[in-house]
């Protein structure tokens, strides 16, 4: 009897630890990317998002992609009051710069002001945008909401070449520890005016004079200058939810550049409450 009760107990022991560590484990995030419209190769990025997440976070990806390559994509999800309900963050990666229904934007915009932590890629910048919106909009305007959610209001860019990125801001939890880089060739996208926004990184970029369409470059022209603020959070609406926003990742390469995925599963964490001050993943989120 006694050499039938060792394994059994042996058995039962084991399977007591592993319902604890189950029970004690946390639940993966639900995350959502919504992806689609001009410009860019969302087919393939959404891919390079989803798996680059998955592999460093104990979170799950969904994705919400519109094969519509134009500036006027929509995406079903958003017809829904509750649209974000089963979500802790939702990445938008969109590039919808003529889709100007207010109430449209709105019902997207409800969900973050309710509470749903938010995260925007590159051109969810030049998104959802009416009016004269390459002029500063005043707050509360009617083509002002969209900005108001990022903190920051861009309208452009300059050519593609490489971007100088400094952290600004090495203190805060998402930055910390992480080294300025170069990317490749890349989209500066320009500060009309910041909002809410908080800095965490600047970017620098040599540009040479836009040449029209038919014409030769000027042999003696030389780049200038521009600098623009690249990556920062806001807090927005009533409950004070937490935004990331950046204007890199224009291009697959750098969309898969770990140095890139790094800064978006840093933020994913921090907008979710699951990074700490000292820049370290919550306990079970990090892979």
């Amino acid at each position: 009897m006694k050499k039938l009760l060792a394994p059994i107990l042996t058995v039962a022991l084991a399977a007591g630890l592993y319902l604890a560590q189950a029970a004690e484990a946390p639940k993966p995030l639900r995350v959502l990317i919504v992806a689609g419209g001009c410009c860019h190769d969302y087919e393939h990025q959404q891919t390079i998002l989803k798996e680059g997440i998955e592999s460093r976070l104990n979170a799950i990806v969904d994705v919400a992609f519109n094969p519509d390559k134009t500036t006027k994509a929509t995406f079903e999800i958003y017809q829904t009051k509750d649209w974000a309900k089963d979500f802790d963050v939702v990445i938008h990666d969109e590039c919808s710069a003529d889709v100007t229904d207010p109430a449209y934007v709105t019902n997207i915009l409800d969900a973050h002001k309710g509470g749903v932590p938010a995260i925007n890629l590159h051109c969810a910048m030049h998104s959802y945008r009416w009016g004269n919106f390459k002029e500063p909009v005043a707050a509360g305007a009617d083509n002002s909401h969209w900005y108001e959610f990022i903190g920051l209001q861009s309208t452009g860019h300059g050519p593609q070449s490489p971007i100088d990125i400094s952290f600004t801001d090495s203190t805060h939890p998402i930055t910390k520890g992480l080294d300025n880089w170069t990317t490749i060739n890349e989209e500066l996208y320009n500060n009309v005016q910041v909002l809410t926004a908080k800095p965490l990184a600047s970017g620098k970029q040599m540009q040479m004079p836009r040449v029209k369409k038919g014409q030769q470059p000027d042999p003696s022209a030389k780049a200038t200058e521009a600098n623009a603020v690249v990556a920062w959070t806001n807090e927005y609406g009533p409950n004070k939810t937490r935004v990331f926003s950046t204007t890199i990742g224009h291009n697959n390469d750098t969309v898969a550049d770990a140095r890139y995925l790094s800064l978006v599963t840093r933020a994913i964490l921090w907008t979710t409450g699951k990074l700490a001050e000292d820049g370290t993943p919550a306990a079970g989120y990090a892979k």
